[in-house]
């Protein structure tokens, strides 16, 4: 009984969340344009412009800076370059192993379900190690903040990201190979007109010529990470044979920022207050032309292209034997029942308004039961635990890659798919846990949260949590102990 519970609550992290690329249609394979979203640090915080990277998914390290065709299991690959990686020499891009650039892990059943400054500093410590023992032993590849390896690391962690994504041939992506590795992987990156959006279009033009390009309008003559992603969206939408569509990766509930949709030149002037307003003052004559550019042709939304084109439109079923699809989001629409089932599919992926409300009040009520069965103090003690945990916790990596939180007054917490209902997970705050992210999810915009294909996963776990629960467990026999539980 536990078992099928488990593998019910698990199989959308097993096989939706770090095997995207299975529920494209087809093949399988391809290549995708990835768009993080803007940390609003350093040169994005004047630009918002995010960060872009190329997903694979028959491409896979044979080192961080070598490729190879994946081997069976291995779930495709992140290529990306920046400014500096901070490693022993100065390479132009590193290449990472799918999972790890999601998760900052190995195994998909290790996926974090929160996010933290310190545990991802531990899944930055643990790649460094396994990955990078002879790229990155400088005191300050190991030491420094700043060295940018560790964007590669448990990304959604940091911010959430859409992947735009369409078939390949073998014989292209074995072209790709034979073509990097025999070039030097030598650092040439320049903000304006060698960055990472520059990378990503010859990448992508190597697979498909001409098929993304810069917005010399809207990016003032820069390549933008937005400018590339649209580029090769009204490329692929020409190209139907390429089966495009788009996945999603949100960013961890937790307590690191929150990041904000990627911008290009033109909408970041048009919508950011700190730039709009010294513009209306200084640049009066400007701001109409701005205006205008961002109307008439800048404006991309990449939440919009995922809930038209969603890469979940094939469901994937666990079967004792393993998975298959049991359908597709057909790529013409040109039957009327066929296109009203591919509708019905996507509201299934992304869910429907009333859908969502629906879960929120749900959600109300389950707290307001919690608070009455003193499981937990109040509802505002949900919304403070994720600091409180992040605070006192001390987060570790177990022998089998699971996740873990020393948590002081209470004990142990498992904090990763596998492991939040592993025996010495304390059942109590497992329960709190979940509704915490489960709260942070519901809260979150819609570029910033889950599918409601992963969301009814999340949902399967929080009342499973609920039923574990012991009377002995309750928030009042507690009411004497210093712990996390009880503290606030």
């Amino acid at each position: 009984m536990r078992t099928g519970i488990l593998v019910s609550l698990f199989r959308d992290f097993l096989f939706l969340v770090l095997l995207g690329v299975a529920v494209c249609p087809r093949a399988f394979a391809g290549v995708g344009v990835v768009l993080n979203e803007s940390l609003d640090t350093s040169a994005e915080w004047i630009t918002g412009s995010g960060h872009t990277a190329v997903y694979f998914s028959r491409i896979c390290p044979a080192s961080p800076v070598k490729l190879r065709l994946c081997r069976p299991g291995e779930n495709g690959s992140i290529m990306s370059n920046y400014i500096n990686l901070g490693e022993n020499q100065r390479f132009e891009w590193n290449i990472a192993p799918l999972d790890e650039y999601l998760y900052g892990v190995q195994n998909p059943e290790n996926r974090p379900l929160f996010g933290s400054p310190r545990l991802k500093a531990l899944l930055e410590q643990r790649y460094r190690v396994k990955f990078l023992p002879q790229y990155c032993s400088a005191k300050s590849c190991v030491m420094s903040d700043k060295a940018e390896w560790r964007e590669m690391v448990a990304a959604t962690m940091s911010r959430s990201m859409y992947i735009f994504y369409v078939d390949t041939s073998v014989q292209q992506d074995l072209r790709l190979i034979a073509e990097f590795n025999a070039l030097p992987n030598k650092n040439h990156f320049d903000g304006m007109t060698n960055n990472c959006a520059d990378f990503v279009k010859g990448i992508l033009d190597t697979y498909f010529p001409h098929s993304a390009h810069r917005d010399v309008v809207d990016d003032f003559g820069m390549t933008s990470p937005k400018a590339v992603a649209r580029s090769f969206t009204d490329y692929a939408l020409r190209h139907r044979e390429l089966q495009f569509c788009v996945l999603h990766f949100s960013q961890l509930p937790g307590t690191i920022k929150r990041s904000s949709e990627p911008r290009n030149g033109t909408e970041q002037l048009f919508r950011s207050k700190k730039l709009l307003i010294p513009m209306a003052i200084f640049a009066t004559h400007e701001l109409p032309v701005v205006t205008a550019a961002y109307v008439v042709h800048g404006r991309f939304n990449p939440e919009g292209e995922f809930e038209e084109h969603p890469a979940a439109g094939t469901m994937l079923t666990v079967e004792l034997g393993g998975y298959h699809t049991v359908s597709t989001i057909a790529a013409s629409n040109a039957d009327e029942a066929r296109a009203g089932d591919a509708q019905k599919e996507r509201q299934a992926i992304v869910g429907t308004t009333a859908e969502w409300k629906q879960y929120r009040m749900q959600f109300d009520a389950m707290v307001k039961d919690a608070v009455r069965e003193r499981i937990i103090p109040s509802k505002a003690y949900v919304g403070r635990l994720f600091r409180e945990l992040d605070r006192s916790g001390e987060p570790y990596i177990a022998p089998n890659g699971s996740l873990w939180l020393r948590v002081n007054g209470v004990g142990k917490l498992g904090v990763s798919a596998d492991s939040i209902f592993a025996p010495g997970s304390d059942r109590r705050m497992a329960f709190v846990f979940l509704l915490a992210r489960v709260q942070q999810e519901l809260k979150s915009p819609k570029h910033c949260r889950e599918s409601m294909y992963e969301f009814r996963d999340d949902w399967g776990r929080l009342e499973h949590a609920r039923t574990r629960i012991p009377r002995a467990n309750i928030y009042a026999s507690n009411s004497g102990s210093q712990g996390v539980g009880t503290r606030f």
